[in-house]
């Protein structure tokens, strides 16, 4: 998905009906001398500035290392452990990262790779850093197939205020690792499935920016 855009396409909509109603509001004030829409005109501006910071789309400088997996999201490492089950059928190495509603959402791919599978559950919507989330809330995932024939995953989950997923990858699409391929709306998490094999370069705490921090190397 490219967009070179400062802002995220997905929130177009809620970019041009945030500001058309502070437009609107602003002009009504004005025109009526109305100091009663003054303030619904200031908090639709405040509203409408919130909403163009959330839907920010920054560029990243992914690293060249090709063995290099990438933050798929802006946050915070909350997970980073080996689990049994996992989207892949096997033990793997899981690191999750929460997204605030302060963070920036578009996600990026973590590795070059070839998508084999996409899934998308339906479930509840506990807070993305509850232990349940993971598997028990509204999730969309990916998994690839990389050189080698080694395969990861990653998974966007909805936390307690995302109620939308957005991902456009399908089964087939070539992949690059720091490309934009979706987005989750308003605070959530991604947790990516590696390798047993692989050892985890963040740790829990660690900040992340999506498309340039390392999380660990498939060699």
């Amino acid at each position: 998905m490219t967009n070179s855009s400062p802002f995220a396409r997905e929130g177009y909509p809620f970019i041009a009906y945030s500001a058309g109603l502070t437009v609107l509001l602003t002009f009504s004030a004005w025109k009526l001398c109305s100091a009663t829409l003054s303030f619904p005109a200031a908090l639709s501006l405040l509203v409408t500035l919130f909403v163009l910071y959330f839907f920010r789309n920054p560029e990243r400088v992914t690293p060249s290392d090709v063995t290099a997996v990438i933050a798929p999201a802006d946050g915070v490492v909350i997970v980073a452990e080996r689990v049994p089950e996992t989207p892949l059928g096997a033990e793997a190495l899981k690191i999750s990262i929460f997204m605030s509603v302060f963070s920036v959402h578009v996600n990026r791919t973590p590795f070059d790779g070839r998508v084999i599978d996409t899934f998308h559950h339906r479930g509840k919507f506990f807070d993305a850093r509850d232990g349940r989330a993971s598997c028990e809330n509204e999730r969309n995932g990916i998994v690839l197939e990389i050189a080698g024939g080694a395969r990861i995953a990653f998974v966007q989950i909805a936390g307690l205020v995302a109620r939308r997923i957005i991902s456009y990858p399908r089964v087939g699409d070539l992949l690059v690792r720091g490309e934009r391929y979706g987005l989750i709306r308003f605070g959530s998490r991604v947790d990516v499935y590696l390798p047993p094999d692989v050892e985890p370069l963040v740790k829990l705490g660690d900040k992340t920016a999506a498309g340039e921090t390392v999380l660990a190397r498939i060699v």
